[in-house]
């Protein structure tokens, strides 16, 4: 029997009864689940970096954005409130798609 010893989503344990198997499962404390939804974030980067199509890059960025909404929550934010803050550092700072700048040096950072 593979053991997987790592956080799934809510369905997964139904899915598994649905093909006919058995799993067993645990409830994680507000501690372990926050330890174990930064694994799973990392799980997901892993492998986003490993996807070779365009459709699983975007299949591992939708589990990432998942995970993003949980840690939200976590930490006492809702995805608005998240977002909200995001929008706020894109007004102040800038994003990452409009211009594609590529930081090289700053005269002066020694």
């Amino acid at each position: 029997m593979p053991v997987y010893n790592k956080l799934v989503r809510d369905l997964i344990p139904r899915i598994i009864a649905s093909k006919g198997r058995t799993c067993r499962t645990r409830m994680l404390d507000e501690e372990a689940y926050r330890k174990e939804l930064l694994a799973k974030l990392k799980e997901e980067a892993d492998e986003y970096f490993a996807a070779e199509r365009p459709e699983e890059a975007l299949e591992e960025l939708a589990d990432m954005l998942e995970v993003m909404r949980a840690l939200a929550a976590v930490h006492g934010a809702t995805w608005e409130q998240l977002e909200a803050i995001g929008a706020k550092k894109t007004a102040l700072r800038g994003g990452f798609r409009d211009h594609r700048v590529y930081l090289i040096d700053v005269d002066g950072d020694e």
